[in-house]
């Protein structure tokens, strides 16, 4: 269930974080880096965009929910699962960007989204979880030249 939840919350963050960073950048428009006084200048526009603070505030929250669901869960079960945000991505252009998003780029989106459903019906985890304690390796260890010695 916290796995799911995770997923949940990093198919939403992410796309939402870098809408956010999209809107704010187009707001604030085209910038210049040179001379390089107008990069001090550039910085000032884009860190005094409200949409830019709340899309990486997003975007950390994308980050945080992915360490945590890696912990949880195997690499090639998260991975495809968090593939659903590219349907998000594509409502969230249209709806909050104002983009056209064609037929034939829904119909991908809708591949991917069935292949996720295929992941989604397999075990998330099917590794052992890593040892997080020394003295559990070394207890390992030392059973294993005991067991050698026979």
């Amino acid at each position: 269930m916290k796995t799911t939840l995770m997923i949940l919350v990093m198919i939403f963050a992410g796309p939402l974080g870098n809408v956010l960073l999209g809107k704010g950048m187009k707001h604030v428009g085209a910038l210049r880096i040179w001379p390089l006084g107008a990069l001090f200048t550039t910085g000032i526009h884009i860190f005094s965009s409200p949409s830019i603070w709340l899309g990486i505030g997003s975007l950390i929250l994308f980050l945080v929910s992915y360490m945590l669901v890696l912990s949880w869960a195997d690499y090639s079960y998260v991975q495809p699962a968090a593939s659903l945000a590219y349907g998000v991505v594509a409502l969230m252009s249209w709806f909050i960007l104002g983009e056209h998003v064609s037929p034939l780029r829904w119909l991908g989106i809708a591949i991917i989204c069935l292949g996720v459903f295929v992941v989604g019906r397999t075990n998330p985890q099917t590794t052992r979880p890593a040892q997080t304690s020394l003295v559990t390796e070394e207890k390992e260890m030392a059973g294993h030249k005991v067991a050698g010695a026979d």
